[in-house]
């Protein structure tokens, strides 16, 4: 699963467990520091993982009807680059499709890897793995193949939640990944090109990987532990089976193992799992302002004696940041009596706190040194998920901000939750329903946020049919929208 590439270096999705292994085991050191441990103790720790491990970690199969292509089979939503000559002679040359034959998407089959994180059936994974997903199953290690429901997934963080009915399942406890050391063993199990249940053992490489640009928000484990593609979304655990990270993607040349992995920090995967689970979509801080980093340069040109902090370059109208009094120009200092280190683990910092959150910043102003208090606001954040039942109509909604309300045309007073994404061929788009309509309301109750139309759509005492009030442009109706 290709994901990025940076001077000619591929980063690939990957889901393998990856593990550090802080075990007493290894806590025996003669006085110069030395280990004393046998290689039969190692390898005894080792194999007390697996064993408690492996049953909880499963393979994830998905299958996508290819909804998120057009009818000619292109990317949805993104124009044929070979349209702009107005000629089919391109279409025929490159074997596309004449426009005017619509072909109907082939289904799409991919894989991953998950983990149990409670008895009651649900699993962490990534959320790249279960994109676009129309069906998912998941393959407990005893064999037993079980059909899985997306609660939701935070694209931002690549961190996804799913579910099985069931119970007694095993599972795996979240550890403190900030605990972790560098030269730790860790331990990867997942299901590397589809054989499952594989594990390979490393040490964490590094912490706090960050600007790779494989996700918004990064603060990454780097470990050699052997991982593949196929092992995204699998638990990288220490030497108590305690996941500290999840696997989310390698550097390669080749497409597989160079030594260079990357696991999502448990820390950061607990914050998201535990908001995804309970209202089934993720809410984040924010502060309303753009940053750039202090550099030397930068620095001497406001008179700093060092380089330190985040510069605001522009503070966004009304926003928490506007109306605390924050300033351009002004240097970001300190939050919470926390020293700004980097812009990334600032915005990190900033997204995973709760709106309403107080903080108080440390702000070099002009050379003056100032406290300045401020109430976090609340980012607009995509819907993945409603316990499935947005996943089965085939729509992704937003939160009307005033920009967004500006861009469609809707008035000031407006409230609700706009349609940013349909599924071609989806029971919403079969209904009419299109990217842009106003939901106000679902089977009678009023909607004003993602959160509450969460709610709405978890509370409905009929699966199999939905009405929506929607507003489009000037009109408002009424849509009866029937599930398969």
């Amino acid at each position: 699963m290709l994901k990025h590439m940076t001077s000619r270096i591929s980063l690939i999705a990957c889901t393998a467990a990856m593990a550090s292994l802080s075990n007493p085991l290894f806590a025996q050191a003669g006085n110069n520091g030395t280990c004393t441990c046998s290689p039969e103790q190692t390898s005894k720790a080792f194999t007390a993982v697996a064993k408690k491990s492996i049953p909880a970690v499963v393979f994830i199969k998905v299958q996508s009807s290819g909804a998120d292509l057009d009818e000619y089979g292109n990317p949805y939503g993104q124009q044929n680059p070979f349209d702009y000559y107005g000629d089919d002679f391109f279409n025929r040359f490159f074997g596309m499709p004449y426009r005017g034959q619509p072909q109907k998407p082939a289904p799409q089959l991919s894989q991953g890897s998950g983990f149990f994180v409670s008895a009651d059936g649900y699993v962490m994974t990534n959320a790249h793995v279960i994109k676009g997903a129309d069906k998912i199953s998941v393959v407990l290690n005893d064999g037993r193949e079980l059909d899985a429901t997306l609660i939701g997934a935070d694209p931002h963080t690549d961190v996804a939640v799913v579910k099985v009915e069931g119970k007694d399942f095993p599972f795996l406890t979240l550890g403190d990944s900030d605990e972790m050391d560098i030269g730790e063993w860790v331990v990867a199990i997942g299901s590397p090109f589809q054989l499952e249940a594989s594990l390979t053992v490393g040490v964490i490489s590094a912490k706090g990987r960050q600007n790779l640009r494989i996700t918004d928000l990064e603060d990454f484990i780097q470990t050699d532990a052997a991982i593949n593609p196929g092992n995204s979304g699998g638990p990288l655990l220490n030497l108590q089976s305690e996941v500290i990270g999840i696997n989310t993607a390698i550097v390669s040349r080749s497409g597989g193992y160079m030594g260079i992995g990357f696991a999502i920090p448990s820390n950061m995967a607990r914050q998201i799992k535990d908001q995804i689970i309970d209202k089934g979509s993720v809410s984040r801080g924010y502060l309303g302002v753009s940053l750039q980093p202090v550099d030397k340069d930068i620095a001497d040109a406001f008179n700093l004696s060092k380089a330190e902090g985040a510069l605001i370059s522009e503070v966004i109208k009304d926003s928490p940041a506007d109306k605390a009094g924050l300033k351009q120009g002004d240097i970001i200092l300190e939050y919470n009596k926390t020293p700004v280190k980097s812009l990334q683990s600032f915005r990190n910092e900033i997204s995973l706190m709760g709106p309403g959150t107080a903080l108080n910043l440390k702000v070099n102003r002009k050379g003056e040194i100032v406290s300045i208090p401020v109430t976090l606001g609340t980012a607009s954040d995509t819907l993945a998920s409603a316990g499935g039942i947005v996943q089965k109509l085939g729509m992704e909604v937003d939160n009307l901000t005033a920009e967004v309300a500006k861009q469609l045309g809707y008035t000031k007073g407006e409230e609700g939750v706009v349609i940013v994404k349909i599924k071609p061929g989806s029971p919403a788009a079969q209904a009419g329903m299109r990217p842009g309509f106003l939901i106000q309301a679902v089977n009678h109750k009023k909607v004003t946020t993602v959160e509450e139309f969460n709610a709405a759509m978890n509370s409905l005492e009929t699966k199999n049919r939905v009405l929506m009030l929607v507003r489009q442009g000037n009109m408002t109706r009424f849509y009866s929208i029937k599930l398969d």
